[in-house]
């Protein structure tokens, strides 16, 4: 029987960095998301030197389980990426256009 994992140690990075980014979304102040990023290193470094299949197993699964627990409904994206959080500049006009009232095809009485 072999001691090797069958999780891979890309599998391990790949849910340590989307824990960071979804910490992220949860708290967009950089100087809070630190400490919160800090705890997750340290849960991390904790369990590196573990050997035992089962027990790696064990927190692989609990890490997938935190990633869907804490899931954010609305996740931050940078301003710079598509489909950005916030406003979409594109549809909103000159600063003219957004005070102007909607016009009306049809005036209506003694409107004109």
């Amino acid at each position: 029987m072999s001691s090797v994992s069958p999780y891979s140690a890309q599998h391990v990075t790949s849910i340590y960095r989307r824990l960071l980014r979804l910490s992220l979304n949860w708290t967009v102040r950089r100087d809070i998301w630190r400490k919160q990023a800090l705890e997750i290193r340290a849960k991390f470094d904790a369990n590196k030197s573990i050997t035992n299949p089962r027990e790696i197993r064990a927190l692989i699964m609990e890490g997938e389980r935190q990633l869907a627990i804490n899931r954010h409904p609305d996740p931050y994206i940078p301003p710079s990426r598509p489909g950005a959080s916030g406003i979409n500049v594109d549809n909103i006009g000159s600063k003219y256009e957004r005070n102007v009232p909607p016009r009306l095809d049809n005036p209506i009485d003694g409107d004109y």
